[in-house]
């Protein structure tokens, strides 16, 4: 006898059939289970409202959830797709399907806590449970601590913590995974009410975006696509993953992002290869970014303020640059108009295909700090608006890791030089010339700094530097030397400058 008659799952960030935590205890826990998926207003609307209507990640959901309604009904099911207030529209539909418990696997974002504990008590209002389980992270919430059990600040001590946990444990314990299809005879058909429920992009008051132009494969079959994609590539991983011109990143993020692959079946892959010897080098240099994720996930739950402020206090005495000179920096820094064309091909490549190369969002994001001397916190939010696989917990580490006010953080001693960067990750120029082709011309040595080019070279590769219709490539915004020098002002606040040495500087 199961403990409930029927149940509901209602996926959110887990696009997926197969390894999902909540479809597996839903399935075997009740007689009868339905699916669903809401296209929460209480999300899309404030998109809507900044005038996003043609959002990728809308496009992805959408495709990836007509691929999840496919695989629900090959397997006796179908997905109920809802477009309103998931906080009030979740305990109606309960209510319609005369459920006794909705299954859901745990957010760690504070909005989604604060939807999750409405919902929560709206269902056990009238008899009803809501039921959460961990899915999108290996180790959450308090499970990895140090030794005097608080929560770790410094990243290494946490990962060897983490690799501790995993190799102490009994076989692969946190690493099985769930076993869905075993269980899948308990899919409840779809009604015929909700048969034809997913909505057309145009009724959700949304537009196609270009993703159907990029090389970004969607749901459960484009993750392993992508995945089978980087499994022969992953012992270069460590030596190919900064380089923004080669193929060295797994691509992998957005679907992490939205769930269509499990974090358990990546951590497994990685670990294979390091225990088989065939990904020596790259797999644990893959394996750490995948901990850093959960890393950041950790921070947040124990640390939600640093999404308001910067986890280091004494950085909030920081003052930034304010105004309508900072806000005319801000935007040429969004439209690749600084002048510095790594930073600037960088920010091309977000703006059209809603992806950046991990190595350039550090590089953006420190010059937009360190060089313009503008607040971590716009460029977080420009990110969050254009990233494909933005992640409020990452994204926020990111930027504070940057602005060196966050956990782990670089020293705040620490600058990059954007043309040393480009010069050192792009040497060839490929990446730039890819997103600024009026750059192309130039040669390898000039292409990172087109100012310092003669008369003469700048002629003969067709480069007019400057403002207005003549030109075809801004002057850079600010000249590094001075900009470092003031970000040291700046940041005294915080410490006595250090004497730096010159390998701090890249």
């Amino acid at each position: 006898m199961k403990k409930f008659n029927s149940s509901l799952v209602w996926f959110r960030r887990d696009l997926r059939i197969d390894d999902h935590a909540a479809l597996y205890y839903a399935l075997r826990q009740s007689e009868r289970v339905y699916c669903a998926f809401v296209f929460d207003t209480d999300i899309l609307q404030p998109l809507l409202d900044a005038g996003s209507a043609s959002d990728r990640r809308v496009d992805f959901i959408h495709a990836s959830i007509t691929e999840l309604d496919a695989a629900l009904r090959a397997a006796g099911g179908g997905l109920i797709v809802r477009h309103a207030a998931a906080v009030t529209d979740i305990p109606a539909l309960a209510e319609e399907l005369g459920v006794s418990a909705v299954f859901v696997n745990h957010d760690y974002e504070p909005q989604a806590l604060t939807r999750d504990r409405h919902i929560a008590e709206a269902l056990k209002s009238t008899g009803k449970q809501l039921v959460s389980s961990k899915d999108q992270v290996v180790f959450e919430k308090s499970e990895v601590l140090t030794q005097s059990n608080t929560p770790f600040s410094v990243f290494t001590p946490y990962k060897n913590a983490w690799m501790n946990k995993l190799a102490a444990a009994d076989g692969d314990y946190y690493l099985k995974p769930y076993p869905v299809e075993k269980h899948l005879a308990a899919l409840a058909p779809l009604p015929k009410k909700y048969a034809d429920s997913i909505p057309p992009l145009a009724q959700l008051g949304f537009e196609p975006s270009n993703l159907a132009q990029l090389p970004i494969p969607t749901g459960m079959s484009g993750a392993q696509s992508l995945l089978e994609d980087f499994l022969p590539r992953m012992s270069g991983y460590g030596d190919t993953r900064d380089f923004p011109a080669r193929k060295g990143p797994s691509y992998l993020s957005v679907h992490l992002r939205f769930g269509t692959l499990s974090i358990r079946s990546l951590a497994r892959a990685a670990l294979q290869r390091m225990h088989s010897g065939e990904g020596a080098r790259g797999a644990p240099v893959w394996l750490s970014e995948l901990i850093w994720r959960d890393f950041y996930f950790m921070i947040l739950h124990h640390h939600p303020r640093v999404t308001e402020r910067a986890f280091k206090p004494a950085y909030e005495a920081i003052r930034w640059e304010d105004g309508s000179e900072a806000h005319a920096l801000l935007q040429a820094w969004c439209e690749g108009r600084t002048g510095y064309p790594l930073v600037d091909a960088a920010m091309l490549q977000l703006n059209r295909t809603g992806y950046m190369h991990n190595r350039l969002r550090m590089v953006t994001a420190c010059f937009l700090i360190k060089d313009l001397g503008i607040s971590w916190q716009w460029g977080e939010r420009y990110f969050a608006q254009q990233l494909n696989d933005f992640d409020l917990s990452a994204n926020n580490g990111g930027w504070q890791w940057a602005a060196s006010s966050g956990c782990d953080a670089q020293p705040y001693f620490r600058i990059f030089n954007p043309i040393t960067q480009s010069e050192k990750f792009d040497a060839e120029g490929k990446f730039i010339r890819l997103y600024l082709p009026q750059l192309s011309k130039l040669s390898d040595r000039r292409i990172h700094a087109p100012w310092l080019a003669t008369a003469q070279e700048l002629q003969q590769a067709g480069v007019r530097l400057g403002e207005g219709d003549a030109a075809n490539y801004p002057l850079p915004l600010v000249q590094h030397d001075v900009a470092r020098k003031r970000t040291l002002e700046r940041y005294a606040v915080v410490k006595t400058p250090a004497v730096v040495a010159e390998n701090d500087l890249d």
